[in-house]
């Protein structure tokens, strides 16, 4: 176990190392972690979260082959462990674990055409509800618990020689959400799971060099270089069912993912190895008021994280989430290059920050500091009162460098929005003090919602009414 250990030691020292030496240093550590039993679970998340991030920040392209050899076995390195320990939702994912939870009825019938997902009886906590479809589709169910007080339900479904394909063939939308029906989810070897997820990529990045700092990357000097181009992906079915999967092992569900418009998927190669592809939503599942887009971004083929975009004329609100496994690489220029991106293909030029992203009722952005994150990028917050506090912290920030602003601060500080770019009277703006039915013309219907937001952008009265 101690050998053990002191091989993850190393390998973590060796995050973020680059050039001849850290490479082959990295490379001989995952040699020997290759020969190495690991026993624990508390080793094993280590070493797959250590591992996924040498996967998707390479020293060498003999970093790339053991870090897959390491990573593709984790399913027989699991073998007689207790699992729990492997389904929390921070760490879920690893191949040769399981997961459960209560998909939307879309989601689940994604799933449920590709992986062998089935009901999780021992966690289902309302199975009477589900009793009471039962009884309308199997009438010699419904007899029986018409005359007796207590009706084994899971009985019925497997006499009927039920799963959850066939329930969700019998049921609509809104009942088979209703149900709040947990599914369990066996990733065994599946493709889906985090280990071995991967998209083509045309060449693998390899660092030979520091990463590129937040402090070398600026919102102006990313938005003046040249355009992005953008290519239509032409099958795009493959890489949605991919962003689904890698959403629905960390269980998430983003409402882009699961009603994507997949007859426009875009793709943008950053460099460095980091593709984006977004998409937004076909006309039956667009939101009333705003432009809805989301996407995925992978390193080196590897999902690292995804954004969600909501746009209102040049406004939009920006979700961006790296999963936790990456957040020490170059994030500043990657988010600098996503919101180019939209810049570009939607004509947005604010940006809003949600105060959860900030840290309000987020402990997770709290302990990262998401706060200081956009602040360094030029975020102003949203509230005039926070920004004496925010000086001050500033201040002390700049008289000490050893200096940390305290949780309780930080959580102050996420009180409100933050905002880049645009007037102040965005940092006024509330969504939720429009009037109920606002006048905005039709233009929902458009192929793409970008032709309506467009729209809405050259009509500087209805802005003025509305913001």
């Amino acid at each position: 176990m101690e050998r053990a250990r002191r091989l993850l030691d190393q390998l973590h020292s060796l995050k973020g190392q680059f050039g001849p030496k850290p490479a082959r240093e990295a490379a001989a550590v995952l040699a020997r972690i290759v020969q190495t039993r690991f026993r624990t679970p508390e080793d094993l998340i280590r070493l797959h979260e250590l591992v996924l991030y040498l996967r998707a920040y390479p020293q060498s392209p003999r970093v790339v082959k053991l870090a897959d050899e390491i990573l593709f076995s984790f399913a027989a390195r699991l073998r007689g462990l207790d699992r729990d320990a492997f389904e929390d939702p921070e760490i879920s994912g690893i191949a040769g674990t399981g997961l459960s939870t209560a998909f939307s009825y879309d989601v689940a019938r994604r799933l449920a055409a590709r992986y062998p997902i089935e009901i999780d009886w021992e966690n289902y906590e309302h199975p009477d509800r589900l009793g009471i479809v039962l009884g309308k589709l199997i009438p010699l169910a419904q007899e029986y618990a018409a005359v007796e007080p207590h009706v084994d339900w899971r009985y019925w479904f497997d006499r009927a020689r039920g799963n959850l394909k066939w329930l969700l063939e019998r049921v609509d939308r809104s009942t088979y959400d209703m149900l709040e029906i947990p599914l369990r989810w066996e990733l065994g070897e599946s493709a889906a799971s985090r280990s071995k997820t991967r998209i083509p990529c045309r060449q693998i990045f390899y660092h030979n060099g520091p990463f590129l700092k937040r402090s070398e990357v600026s919102f102006e000097g990313t938005f003046s270089e040249p355009k992005i181009i953008l290519k239509r992906v032409a099958r795009p079915q493959k890489l949605l069912n991919v962003i689904l999967d890698t959403s629905a092992v960390r269980y998430r569900e983003l409402w882009g993912f699961t009603y994507p418009d997949a007859k426009h998927v875009y793709h943008a190669h950053f460099g460095r190895g980091v593709d984006f592809y977004f998409f937004g939503v076909p006309r039956e599942w667009r939101l009333p008021l705003r432009a809805y887009h989301g996407g995925m971004f992978f390193k080196n083929g590897v999902p690292i994280g995804y954004f969600e975009g909501l746009s209102l004329f040049e406004r939009m609100e920006a979700g961006f989430n790296l999963y936790y496994t990456f957040r020490e690489g170059e994030t500043a220029w990657l988010y600098a290059n996503i919101l180019k991106t939209f810049r570009e293909f939607l004509g947005v030029t604010c940006y809003s920050i949600d105060p959860y992203q900030l840290g309000h009722e987020n402990e997770e952005a709290i302990e990262s500091g998401a706060f200081w994150f956009y602040r360094k990028l030029g975020f102003r917050s949203a509230s005039r009162e926070l920004r004496p506090l925010i000086e001050r912290e500033e201040a002390r920030i700049a008289a000490n460098r050893e200096y940390r602003t305290p949780p309780a601060v930080l959580r102050k500080l996420a009180s409100a929005p933050m905002i880049y770019g645009g007037g102040e009277e965005w940092d006024r703006f509330d969504l939720r003090k429009l009037p109920l039915f606002p006048p905005v013309e039709s233009g929902k219907d458009a192929p793409e919602e970008r032709t309506y937001l467009r729209r809405m952008q050259k009509d500087r009265a209805l802005r003025r009414k509305l913001v």
